[in-house]
């Protein structure tokens, strides 16, 4: 229940950013979504893209340094601690998030958040165990766009 993210290392100036996307615009390779952090000096630009392969070619080819992760989508209901719901389980399976950002598309009544577990293997088994709902590749570019014809974004 793996997807792939792209981590993009930048310098903190004017223009980077932009520079980024208008890589991925001019290689017609649309951003699913994306977070950044930053500090002082740096930031991380982290990208779901489902043409990920060529998007992590592209830009290396521009000269960005590229990470690839894989990451989790989880649902989560969309009310009052629906959230928490999610965190007490991850807490009581030992489980470690070193990040995680919400996903703008809701194609059900519930949320989507995408989730950096440290053990993204044991966190499946965990979260299947108590019956939160992971979104497959699969699953989450078809909600996005309606079709699935990318066979690089299969678990």
């Amino acid at each position: 229940m793996k997807i792939r993210q792209l981590s993009v290392f930048l310098e903190n100036r004017p223009g980077h950013l932009s520079h980024v996307c208008r890589v991925l615009a001019e290689a017609g390779i649309n951003i699913v979504t994306m977070t950044l952090a930053d500090t002082r000096e740096f930031g991380i630009l982290r990208l779901i893209i489902r043409e990920w392969q060529r998007a992590k070619e592209v830009l290396e080819t521009a000269g960005f340094a590229v990470n690839l992760t894989d990451v989790m989508a989880i649902e989560v209901a969309d009310e009052p601690g629906g959230l928490e719901k999610i965190l007490k389980v991850a807490e009581d399976g030992g489980l470690s998030i070193e990040y995680m950002y919400a996903f703008a598309c809701k194609p059900t009544k519930n949320a989507l958040i995408v989730i950096r577990f440290d053990d993204l293997d044991h966190a499946s088994a965990v979260l299947a165990a108590a019956g939160i709902g992971i979104v497959s590749a699969a699953e989450f570019y078809t909600d996005i766009s309606g079709d699935n014809d990318d066979p690089q974004q299969m678990d």
